[in-house]
């Protein structure tokens, strides 16, 4: 007769511990590939980009001199709030590609 130890047995375990380990090199891989990845976000009709990078770092905003008007400074820090929001939205969009299938849609929580 079998003994039956709670567990599921020896095997089962090493199994499960292999499959963990994968999982974990798999995110592992997924984060670096999300910090290699960039996502361009405009405002304002193009006068304003920003880059972000999918580990939520902004590498560059750039602001075309048509949107800097001294008698007009809160329509410029509107667009720059706008497209920093936009690259957000865009790096989750990401994320959850990237990140939905291994963490079972919890990718921007890892």
């Amino acid at each position: 007769m079998a003994k039956f130890n709670g567990y599921g047995g020896g095997a089962n375990m090493q199994q499960l511990m292999k499959q963990a380990q994968k999982m974990q090199a798999d995110i592992k891989a997924a984060q670096q590939e999300l910090a290699e990845t960039e996502v361009v976000a405009t405002a304002g009709g193009g006068m304003v980009e920003v880059v972000m990078s999918c580990d939520r770092k902004i590498t560059s905003i750039k602001i075309s001199p048509e949107a800097v008007d001294p008698d007009d400074v809160e329509m410029l820090e509107d667009m720059i709030m706008a497209g920093i929001n936009e690259a957000m939205a865009l790096v989750e969009e990401e994320n959850e590609r990237i990140m939905g299938p291994l963490t079972g849609g919890l990718g921007g929580l890892l």
